[in-house]
C-alpha cells in the first residue's frame, strides 16, 4: 500500500509545483524616456521578451530582446514615433503574453489610448491595435501626424457637439470621418425641475445612455462591418468617450472593475491645453460654447484634470451604469433593447476583436 500512496504524493507533489506554470500576468509598458519604455511583468519562471512592430506578429517572427529574463522588467529602445508590441513569453509553459504602450506619446495630443490587452469573454483579452480612444485632436504635431498615419486608422468618430467642431477642427486627415450633429447646450434637460440635478456630474453621467445612443449606434456599426482599426473621441476624451468605452468593454466581457479602471486613467492622461485652441468668442458669434470654452482657457484652474470620481469617491460612470440598471435591467439589455445589438452581434464583435 506504501508505494500507491507515495506514488499519489509524488502526482501531488508534481501538480503543487506545476501550478505556477502559464502564470504570467501583470504585464504592462511604461515610457521612461523619448527613446525608451521599460516592460514589466510576473512570472515565477524567465521568460522571453520579443519586440515587433505590429499588433498581429506571431512569436516566431517577433524579434528576440531579452532571452529567459528572470528579473521581471526590462529596458527596450522605441522612439516615441515609433510604436511598438511586446510579446512575453513563458518557454516552459508556452504561455504568451502581449502588451504596448496603454498611451499614444504625442507631442501635442491628448488622452489618445489604445483598449488593447483588457481581460475580456472566455479567458481572451481585447486586441491590441484595433480600438482606440481619445481626446481632441486640433493641435497635433507633425510628428503626431506621422505617428498616427502608422497605426493604419480606417475610421475616426467624433462624438464632440457641432460647435466644438467648428471651433477645434481635427489635424487628422485620410482617415474616413463620421460625426452627429448636435449642439452642446442639448444635453441639458428643458424640464426646469431637472435642470439643477442635470448639470451636476453625476446627473449629467444618467443622462448620456440616451443622449449617446445614436454615437454608439454608429460606433458599433463600424466596428461590426470590419472598419478597423478605428478611433472615437470627444473634446476630453474622458466622459463621452469614457461612455462609450464602458460599453464597448461590457460587450467584450471586460469586467465592470477593469473597466472603471481605464475611465480613471483619464485624469493622469489628459492635456487639456492641446484639445482646444485658444478661443476668441468674437470669432464665433452666437455660439455659447465658445464663451463657455473662452471662460475655462482664462482660468487654468477650471480646465485642470480633475478625479472622475464624487467627493464620497464614486465614479461618476457609476451613474451612468446605475441609470441603465434601472431602465434597462442590465447593459446587455440596453445594448440589445436600445442599441439593437443581438447575441449574435455580439458574437461576432468577440470573435473580431479578442485574441
Amino acid at each position: 500500500m506504501r508505494q500507491p500512496l507515495a506514488i499519489l504524493q509524488l502526482v501531488l507533489l508534481l501538480a503543487a509545483g506545476g501550478a505556477h506554470a502559464g502564470d504570467l500576468r501583470g504585464a504592462t509598458v511604461e515610457r521612461i524616456s523619448p527613446m525608451a519604455v521599460v516592460v514589466r511583468w510576473t512570472d515565477p519562471d524567465p521568460v522571453d521578451v520579443l519586440v515587433a512592430d505590429r499588433a498581429e506578429v506571431a512569436p516566431s517572427a517577433a524579434t528576440l530582446a531579452s532571452r529567459a529574463d528572470a528579473d521581471g522588467s526590462h529596458e527596450i529602445a522605441s522612439p516615441a514615433n515609433k510604436r511598438l508590441y511586446i510579446l512575453l513569453r513563458d518557454p516552459r509553459s508556452g504561455q504568451t503574453v502581449k502588451v504596448a504602450e496603454r498611451v499614444l506619446p504625442l507631442e501635442q495630443g491628448s488622452n489618445f489610448r489604445d483598449l488593447g490587452g483588457y481581460p475580456a469573454a472566455q479567458g481572451k483579452h481585447v486586441r491590441w491595435g484595433m480600438i482606440y480612444r481619445s481626446g481632441a485632436t486640433p493641435l497635433l504635431s507633425a510628428a503626431d501626424l506621422v505617428e498616427l498615419r502608422a497605426l493604419g486608422l480606417r475610421n475616426m468618430i467624433d462624438l464632440r457637439s457641432s460647435e466644438e467642431r467648428v471651433m477645434a477642427p481635427s489635424r487628422i486627415e485620410g482617415v474616413p470621418y463620421t460625426a452627429i450633429g448636435y449642439s452642446m447646450t442639448s444635453m441639458m434637460p428643458t424640464d426646469p425641475a431637472k435642470l439643477a440635478e442635470a448639470s451636476s456630474m453625476g446627473g449629467l453621467y444618467r443622462r448620456l445612455p440616451d443622449f449617446l445612443a445614436p454615437h454608439l449606434k454608429l460606433v458599433f456599426a463600424k466596428l461590426l462591418s470590419g472598419e478597423g482599426p478605428l478611433v472615437y473621441n470627444c473634446s476630453a476624451g474622458q466622459d463621452r468617450t469614457g461612455f462609450v468605452s464602458a460599453m464597448i468593454l461590457s460587450a467584450l466581457g471586460t469586467p465592470r472593475e477593469t473597466i472603471v479602471q481605464d475611465y480613471h486613467l483619464s485624469t493622469t492622461w489628459r492635456r487639456p491645453q492641446f484639445e482646444m485652441p485658444r478661443i476668441d468668442p468674437a470669432v464665433f458669434p452666437g455660439n455659447p460654447v465658445a464663451t463657455m470654452y473662452a471662460r475655462g482657457q482664462d482660468n487654468p484652474e477650471a480646465i485642470k484634470p480633475r478625479p472622475l470620481k464624487t467627493a464620497d469617491g464614486a465614479a461618476f460612470l457609476d451613474q451612468a451604469f446605475a441609470a441603465i440598471e434601472e431602465r434597462w435591467g442590465s447593459v446587455d439589455s440596453y445594448l440589445e433593447k436600445e442599441i439593437g445589438l443581438t447575441s449574435a452581434d455580439v458574437a461576432r464583435l468577440r470573435a473580431a476583436y479578442l485574441e
